[in-house]
C-alpha cells in the first residue's frame, strides 16, 4: 500500500468490509436470475446492506456523509465529507453482469483529496490520494499516452429515461461517435469507467447529468494520474446533475469541443 492517512485507511477498511458482502450476494443474484420473482427485491437490500456497512465505518471519523441510498449524513465536522456509492453499476449487478464498483471518496472543504474505486469480482482497487499518486492495486497507474483523437477509445454513459436532454444526448453520442470511428464504449459504471481513464484503459470519458457520488472518487484518480477532468458545469462539480469530462489531456481538447 502507497497511502497511509488516516483518512485513506478508514475508507479502504470500509471498502474491504464491504465488498465480502457484496461478493456473497453476487453469487445469489446470478441463482436469482433464473428464478420466477427475479433479483429486484434482492438487490435493493443488498445495496443497503452495504451502505450500512461502509457507513458504520466512517461514520467514526465524525465526518459528514453524502450517499446515494441515504442522502446527506452531517457529521460534527462539516467541512470533511465522505461521498459514498454502495453499488455503481446497480443494473449490471441485478442482471448478473460482473462490472460493478464500491466508490468512496474523501472531501475536505469542497476539495475532493482521495478516494477508492474497488471492482470487487475482478479483485482490482483502484485509488489515489493527491499529491500521493494514483494506484490499481500495488502498482502505479497513469493515463494514456494517446493523442490521435480519431483513433481513440472513448466511454460514455446514456440519458436517464426522463431526462429533459435525452434527445440532445443521443444526438451528441452520434455525433462524437463518427467522429472517432465509432470507438465509443458504454459499460454501465461510471466509477469504473473514470478509473479506467486513470489507468489508461481508456482515453476519454464525458457524460451528462450524472450525480457527484459516481465520479467523486474518479476526480482524483484522474488528476493524481496525470490527466485531466473538469465539469461542462461552469467548472463546478457542485451541481446536483454535473456534465462531466475526463480525458488523458492529449485529446480533451478536441473532446471538449465536440460536447
Amino acid at each position: 500500500m502507497k497511502i497511509n492517512s488516516p483518512q485513506f485507511n478508514l475508507m479502504h477498511k470500509a471498502c474491504v468490509k464491504a465488498s465480502r458482502v457484496l461478493i456473497r450476494d453476487f453469487g445469489e443474484v446470478e441463482k436469482l436470475q433464473v428464478s420466477e420473482k427475479g433479483p429486484g427485491d434482492f438487490v435493493t437490500a443488498s445495496d443497503k446492506r452495504v451502505e450500512g456497512i461502509i457507513i458504520k465505518e466512517l461514520e467514526k471519523s465524525e465526518y459528514s456523509i453524502l450517499s446515494e441510498e441515504t442522502g446527506l449524513i452531517e457529521g460534527k465536522n462539516k467541512d470533511k465529507k465522505w461521498i459514498i456509492d454502495p453499488i455503481d453499476g446497480t443494473f449490471n449487478f441485478l442482471n448478473g453482469l460482473p462490472h460493478f464498483a464500491i466508490s468512496i471518496a474523501y472531501e475536505d472543504k469542497s476539495e475532493i483529496i482521495s478516494g477508492i474505486i474497488f471492482d470487487p469480482i475482478k479483485n482490482e482497487m483502484f485509488f489515489a490520494e493527491k499529491g500521493n499518486g494514483a494506484y490499481l492495486n500495488n502498482s502505479r497507474i497513469r493515463v494514456s499516452n494517446k493523442s490521435d483523437f480519431k483513433n481513440s477509445c472513448l466511454v460514455t454513459g446514456g440519458p436517464k429515461i426522463n431526462s429533459k436532454k435525452r434527445e440532445f444526448i443521443f444526438k451528441e453520442y452520434q455525433k462524437i461517435s463518427t467522429d472517432v470511428n465509432s470507438h465509443v464504449r458504454k459499460s454501465g459504471s461510471a466509477a469504473l469507467d473514470i478509473a479506467y481513464v486513470a489507468s489508461g484503459r481508456y482515453d476519454g470519458y464525458w457524460h451528462r447529468e450524472i450525480n457527484y457520488w459516481d465520479i467523486a472518487a474518479g476526480i482524483i484518480l484522474v488528476k493524481e494520474s496525470g490527466g485531466f477532468v473538469e465539469s461542462l458545469n461552469s467548472g463546478s462539480f457542485s451541481e446536483k446533475k454535473i456534465d462531466i469530462i475526463a480525458t488523458n489531456s492529449k485529446i480533451h481538447k478536441e473532446l471538449k469541443n465536440l460536447l
